[in-house]
């Protein structure tokens, strides 16, 4: 057994997938350097340095194969945070491999892949959610700021909808959960990630409202307590809609 180990970016799981068959690893393991723990003796364990050049020969091999969609269906496994994510992934680019012809993404049939296809259906639910749920707050430096937390890394993912939808305002969303985030600045999309002191006041942000987001939160709460309806309550369709753990960051329930 060979495990390989990678600077957990996707661009480092495609260079350690690539030269699994460049060095002819088998059987292989991939394993982020984080994640790792030196538990098997009998494993040889081999460091992989990312490279684009390799990343990008395997996307051109697998865009033949499994088009850019099977690209997209990959990528959100990784995006996923499982334990298992590069073991499906190496798997599934294995079998791609071996059969050219077939988009395997569709075999459904296979235990690996219908476990893929189960990882996209919980990410692209989530997606719709962070669209319906991420509410946006005015700051003072008239930057509007929204916090999220979401079960799996799906920033990257969203941002294109917000960018499309709010192309006329500066705005910021940050996941609390895995400390970084995406500003827009009317032309571009720039990845932060905040020293220990700034991610404490991103969590804090109330502090810097503007004036006219504090106004505008007051009416909105009295709003929705006079329009609420208590004999009409159906708590059980309301937590299917608006599942609970969404609740902090919507202004009508804090």
């Amino acid at each position: 057994m060979t495990t390989l180990l990678y600077d957990g970016s996707f661009e480092g799981l495609l260079t350690s997938v690539f030269e699994v068959f460049e060095y002819k690893f088998s059987p292989a393991e991939i394993i982020s350097k984080e994640n790792y723990q030196s538990e098997n003796m009998f494993s040889e364990v081999h460091e992989v340095f990312t490279s684009k050049e390799k990343s990008e020969r395997v996307l051109k091999k697998l865009e033949i194969n499994l088009e850019k969609s099977g690209i997209s269906q990959l990528l959100k496994v990784y995006l996923s945070e499982r334990n298992d994510l590069e073991f499906l992934i190496l798997d599934a680019i294995q079998k791609s491999l071996k059969n050219p012809t077939q988009n395997i993404l569709q075999n459904y049939a296979d235990e690996q892949i219908l476990e893929i296809a189960k990882i996209n259906k919980s990410i692209n639910r989530e997606i719709h959610r962070m669209h319906a749920f991420v509410r946006f707050e005015k700051l003072k430096d008239d930057v509007y700021f929204s916090k999220i937390e979401p079960d799996f890394n799906v920033l990257p993912l969203i941002v294109k909808h917000f960018k499309d939808r709010y192309q006329d305002q500066k705005w910021m969303i940050f996941d609390i959960k895995r400390h970084y985030g995406v500003f827009y600045d009317l032309k571009t999309t720039e990845v932060f990630y905040p020293e220990k002191d700034q991610d404490f006041n991103f969590k804090k942000i109330e502090k810097l409202f503007h004036e006219e987001e504090i106004r505008y939160q007051k009416l909105w709460q009295r709003y929705f307590f006079k329009t609420n309806i208590p004999e009409r309550k159906n708590l059980k369709l309301h937590y299917q809609h608006v599942p609970k753990r969404y609740w902090k960051y919507l202004t009508e329930k804090i």
